[in-house]
């Protein structure tokens, strides 16, 4: 069994039971932060461990390095270890529908040298519509020891991105919501607007309406438009906290658009800093 980007959930019905599967909750919401474990502990995917954004996933904020920084690497692999997660199992992960969070966990574990992950295309909202059994409680597997190896260069730091600005044979792509690209709207930010020259892929494109992914011609034919000739090892994926960027990662990965990074910070990290220039200028943000 081996999954490396999608997993439908009647195919993972099938192998709940396989002592080398692994499966991660990663619900959460950014306006309530507590609510994804709650749920978690309501119903969840038989078997499945849960992993919170901020605790598990991210690593400590300065106030300027972004909202969801990437933890250290030791501490991480003893988080996968604790979730019963080594070199030999298939790691499946899900969250409440989009995969807007489970895809950061996805690519965490590619980033440590774990290819074996999946996420459930549709979420537990695909799952539930399938009238498929759930367990309530917290759920705890046997820990394992989790030898990382780690891949720095799938993430770009801010200096790397400033040095791409003036680029024409790379892309910054930006995953978040077009209005929040455009600088019409930022609730969660220091700034509005987005890092001069990236173009906007939202993660969404890459749904259907019932939040599972669409075609592989689909997502090829929107991705060619929005790297624009660019080769996808030239491509550095952003959004607002380096969340949702994991989704096109996926979405990339899926189709065969391999090699993509991650400026992990994202707009969080690049708007904290007010030398950074910003498209719109900041004096051209309406209030």
């Amino acid at each position: 069994m081996t999954f490396t980007t999608l997993i439908d959930t009647t195919t993972l019905s099938r192998h709940l039971d396989d002592p080398s599967l692994v499966v991660v909750d990663c619900r959460f919401k950014l306006d309530d932060i507590e609510w994804g474990a709650g749920e978690y502990e309501a119903r969840h995917i038989p078997g499945a461990a849960y992993a919170h954004l901020d605790r598990d996933l991210s690593g400590t904020r300065t106030g300027g390095n972004g909202r969801h920084p990437l933890p250290d690497a030791t501490r991480f692999a003893r988080t996968l270890g604790d979730l019963g997660i080594d070199e030999r199992v298939q790691v499946v992960v899900y969250d409440q529908d989009s995969g807007m969070y489970a895809s950061r966990l996805w690519w965490m574990l590619r980033w440590m040298g774990h290819d074996r992950a999946a996420l459930v295309d549709g979420g537990l909202a695909r799952w539930l519509a399938g009238n498929r059994p759930t367990r309530a409680g917290r759920e705890r597997r046997q820990p394992r020891v989790f030898r990382p190896k780690p891949r720095p260069g799938m993430v770009v730091d801010s200096s790397e991105v400033a040095a791409l600005l003036d680029r024409s044979d790379s892309r910054l792509l930006d995953g978040r919501a077009p209005d929040r690209f455009r600088g019409e709207n930022e609730i969660l930010d220091a700034k509005a607007g987005h890092i001069p020259g990236a173009a906007n892929h939202f993660f969404k494109w890459n749904l259907k309406e019932d939040n599972t992914f669409q075609s592989t011609e689909k997502l090829r034919e929107q991705f060619d438009q929005s790297l624009g000739g660019i080769p996808p090892d030239r491509v550095v994926s952003y959004c607002g906290s380096g969340v949702t960027a994991c989704h096109n990662l996926l979405a990339m990965e899926h189709v065969g658009l391999k090699g993509a990074r991650l400026y992990a910070g994202s707009w969080s990290e690049w708007s904290s800093d007010p030398v950074r220039p910003t498209d719109p200028p900041q004096d051209k943000v309406k209030s």
